[in-house]
């Protein structure tokens, strides 16, 4: 009965994987159909209401259209940078740096996408980046699947440390299972959230640092004339480097100032470090990589979203086509800072329904508050500083919408689903939801070589719910509870579930679909989530392999 259950809570997440990977469905085909699988298990089997199931539905409808709201917003704001030479501009400024496209990747996608991670989160990076690599001369399919890998070390601090402060704080903060250890140990709770964070910033710095090498061999592998992987290792000197760049100053910052803001510094401090060893020439490659020229580009390597540049007759200086993302980081980073009054203004906006059909489902939606807002902010500051023509704001605008229309039919079925699976708890049947279900059966198998496999739980927790926080809040205290019951460090099982949970990030639905909207790519989702496997499988089984070695080699509790 219990293997049963344990298959049947599979059965959502494998029927995506199924569709979107081994069948090599678009998202429109897939999501539709995991939609109804998850459905109908969750009436037929863990007998969940109908109420539950429509409330979860339209829960799952203004996440998804908040999402949109992101996609959006970044999308406009590219645009009008295209029409203003603003892009032109950049990439002429990136040029300068380095013609290499390898160090133009680290630069953009590792260390700009971190810190837009650590100011923002909710699939920012790979919202900004992707577009603008493409402008850049990147293949679409390039530009998403390398944003989409660097998009996952700075998860774990991501939006000035949401996944961590209210993620891992709401699974464990009150539980008495945790008060039980904290009062044994004969400290707090806070000083025992402290140890976690320690963890999660040292242990995630040292799976994480080789991430922009990684990132660089599955370019050239996937993306370049001669399919090799060696020419990616050929830059292992600078993707090291940079990889230390962004990790040392975050992992710092977490041990010695907490889980706010090591993302935010890390990227920030790690770009002034790289760009000016790049500019003299520390550690560059001998030889200058590229793609292919475009006509012998592969198939689906393309999006709606063309390299066309607009080389307007003004000049532009480089500080001035970039001061729109700068103000993007900028205007994020002031707007997530609890210590000023801009986070409370901007949530005073605020639609919530509570107990939706007599449920314990409520929907909150502050769309003052999502990065979408703090794009269309600097369109609007951008249209006076790069004095566009207000033709080319129209037009800019109208090509934003035309390029959503897809995507918003398959989170209209993606979001839905995951928030059926996860509020699968609320039932008439006394089961545990469908992922502690999961969960629960994992553990079961694993004994005493649990650590291997809790960063797979967060990863599988991203995954569905399309959120580290939502991750770390579904199995933080599973993950707390099987650490005592095979009596090893709970603190580091946490530490690996949060890592686990960024890693996830990379195959999330949401973030693909949402990802490759950007870019104007149609159906190749499941290209996508088989491309970014690799370093997916590297990061889940690297920190789990460090947790074993750290808790039954080096002791540490």
């Amino acid at each position: 009965m219990q293997l049963g259950l344990y298959l049947l809570s599979l059965a959502p997440i494998l029927t995506v994987f199924l569709l979107l990977v081994i069948a090599k469905r678009p998202a429109k085909q897939a999501m539709p159909v995991a939609y109804l699988v998850t459905a109908i298990i969750a009436w037929s089997i863990w007998r969940v209401p109908i109420s539950v199931w429509i409330a979860s539905t339209l829960q799952g409808l203004v996440m998804a259209a908040e999402i949109l709201y992101i996609i959006f917003g970044a999308i406009l704001l590219l645009n009008v940078l295209r029409a203003s030479g603003a892009i032109a501009t950049i990439r002429q400024g990136l040029l300068g740096i380095s013609p290499d496209r390898r160090i133009q990747a680290i630069i953009i996608v590792w260390l700009f996408g971190s810190f837009l991670e650590g100011a923002s989160g909710f699939g920012t990076p790979a919202a900004v980046c992707s577009p603008l690599l493409v402008a850049l001369g990147f293949p679409a399919l390039a530009a998403v699947t390398i944003a989409l890998i660097a998009n996952s070390t700075a998860v774990v601090f991501g939006a000035v440390g949401i996944p961590v402060l209210l993620g891992i704080n709401t699974g464990l903060e009150g539980a008495v299972v945790v008060n039980d250890y904290t009062s044994e140990l004969g400290i707090t709770y806070a000083d025992y959230f402290e140890r976690i964070v320690v963890r999660v910033g040292i242990f995630n710095s040292i799976v994480g640092t080789l991430i922009p090498l990684l990132m660089v061999t599955c370019l050239t592998r996937y993306f370049g004339q001669r399919k090799s992987w060696w020419e990616g290792l050929q830059v292992w000197q600078f993707a090291l480097f940079a990889g230390l760049a962004f990790t040392i100053p975050s992992t710092l910052t977490a041990v010695f100032l907490g889980p706010e803001f090591p993302s935010l510094i890390g990227g920030l401090v790690g770009l002034a470090i790289v760009v000016t060893a790049a500019q003299k020439n520390f550690l560059m490659p001998k030889q200058i990589w590229n793609f292919p020229p475009p006509e012998a580009w592969g198939d689906g390597w393309r999006g709606s979203l063309t390299a066309v540049i607009n080389h307007t007759e003004r000049k532009m200086s480089l500080s001035r086509a970039w001061l729109p993302y700068v103000l993007v980081g900028l205007f994020l980073m002031l707007s997530r800072l609890p210590l000023l009054p801009f986070q409370r203004l901007l949530k005073t906006a605020k639609f919530s329904f509570s107990n939706i059909l007599g449920t314990e489902i409520s929907i909150n939606s502050e769309p003052f508050y999502l990065p979408g807002t703090v794009f269309i902010l600097v369109v609007i500051l951008t249209y006076f500083l790069h004095r566009v023509k207000s033709k080319a704001l129209t037009q800019a605008t109208l090509d934003a919408v035309t390029t959503l229309r897809g995507t918003s039919l398959v989170l209209a079925a993606a979001v839905p689903m995951a928030r059926v699976f996860i509020n699968s708890g609320f039932n008439q049947s006394g089961l545990a939801s469908m992922p502690l279900t999961l969960a629960e059966g994992v553990s079961s198998l694993a004994g005493q070589s649990w650590p291997l496999f809790a960063p797979s739980i967060g990863a599988m927790g991203s995954f569905i719910a399309g959120s580290a926080t939502v991750s770390n809040m579904m199995f933080s205290l599973f993950q707390f509870g099987v650490a005592t019951e095979i009596d090893i460090s709970g603190a580091i099982v946490v530490a690996l579930q949060a890592m686990g949970a960024a890693a996830g990030n990379m195959i999330c639905v949401s973030n693909v679909v949402a990802a490759s909207a950007t870019v104007g790519l149609i159906g190749c989702e499941g290209l996508l989530i088989r491309q970014v496997l690799l370093p997916l499988c590297y990061y889940v089984f690297g920190a789990g392999v460090l947790g074993l070695v750290v808790i039954y080699g080096l002791k540490i509790v």
